[in-house]
Order: C-alpha cells, then sequence, then structure tokens
C-alpha cells in the first residue's frame, strides 16, 4: 500500500487531485477532520487541552473560539497547542492507516499533509503540492464559497505562499490549464506511483 501527502495553497485544486485518488481505490484521511472529530470525541485530548488551556473551558465547556483568541495572540502557546493536537492527530492517522492496510486499499492519501509538521510527511511514500496561478485561485475560492474577489483575495493573502508547499514536497502538480487536463496529470502521475515498486 502507497501512502501518499497531498497538500496546497486553498483554491489551488487539491479536492480535484484527491477526487482522482478516491477514484484509483485511495483512502482519504482529512487531518482537518481528524482534528475536528477529536474534539468532539477525545476526552484524553480534552483533559489535556483543558489543563495547558483553562481559559477555553471557562463556561464548563470547550470553547473553540476561545482557544483561537488565547493561541493566536502568543506564538508560544500555539507551539503548545500544536504539539498537543498534533500527538492526538497523529495516532488516529496511524490507526486509520492500519485499518486501510488491512482492508487492502490500494493507498492512503493524508490531506493537509505540510501543515501537520510533526512528521507525518515522513510516512509518505510521496508528498505533492497542488499550485495554480493566483488568478484560478482566487476564481475558485469564490465559486467555491460565495465571497467577493477582496476577500478571497485577502484569505489567500494571508496564508502560506505556493512556493512553501513546493518545497515542502517531493513533487509539484501545476493547475494551469483547464480542469480537465489537471485531471488527467493527476491520474498519470497517480496511477504511475501506484504501479511502481515500493
Amino acid at each position: 500500500m502507497k501512502i501518499i501527502g497531498l497538500t496546497g495553497p486553498t483554491g489551488a485544486g487539491k479536492t480535484t487531485a484527491l477526487g482522482v485518488l478516491k477514484q484509483l481505490g485511495a483512502v482519504i484521511i482529512d487531518c482537518d477532520e481528524v482534528y475536528h472529530d477529536l474534539l468532539e470525541n477525545s476526552d484524553e485530548m480534552l483533559a489535556e487541552l483543558r489543563s495547558e488551556f483553562p481559559e477555553a473551558f471557562e463556561t464548563g465547556s470547550f470553547d473553540r473560539k476561545k482557544l483561537g483568541a488565547v493561541v493566536f495572540a502568543s506564538p508560544e502557546r500555539l507551539e503548545m497547542l500544536n504539539a498537543i493536537t498534533h500527538k492526538y492527530v497523529d495516532r488516529e492517522v496511524a490507526r486509520i492507516i492500519d485499518d486501510a492496510r488491512a482492508s487492502g486499499a490500494p493507498a492512503v492519501a493524508i490531506d493537509a499533509i505540510a501543515l501537520i509538521e510533526s512528521g507525518l510527511g515522513e510516512k509518505c511514500d510521496a508528498t505533492y503540492a497542488v499550485v495554480a496561478p493566483l488568478r484560478r485561485r482566487v476564481k475558485r475560492l469564490m465559486a467555491r464559497e460565495g465571497i467577493s474577489e477582496e476577500y478571497a483575495r485577502s484569505r489567500i493573502s494571508a496564508q502560506k505562499n505556493a512556493r512553501w508547499f513546493i518545497d515542502h514536497t517531493d513533487i509539484t502538480l501545476r493547475n494551469d490549464a483547464d480542469e480537465e487536463t489537471f485531471r488527467s496529470l493527476c491520474r498519470n502521475e497517480f496511477e504511475a506511483l501506484l504501479s511502481a515498486e515500493r
């Protein structure tokens, strides 16, 4: 079974690439979804968060917005949050990978791999960055979320740029033509990876 890491800036076309992988039989692991599921269901993680960030539990239950306000005002506290949450996300991702291997899935694709900076990329046979021209990303984000061009551009400018993703992955998939061409590029790339000897 191949383990594939896939990431890229907002609006670059990562969803299209993941769709191709799913068609090829890959199990898709969205690290953001894993994190949010743990916030809802992991008493162990919540207990550790309560110990380090009591402000986020002032009302008795976990307040995600209050936690965000606390950590984004302090790089040190954000680093602490990442250390806690990455530990639990990594453990859950490892469990999902084991389940996929036992089921005979040909591949697992880990979404948002570069945003989890605790070593998940090292578990992958290959990591990919999906990048696209800015104008294409803005247009896709506007259509997907129903937002203005100005807001789309501000969202994009607040995030890591394409160069960062390219520098932190093995292979770059450039989404600079029409969607069908990009889909075909992804299919060719992933089929070659899945058929290659490990």
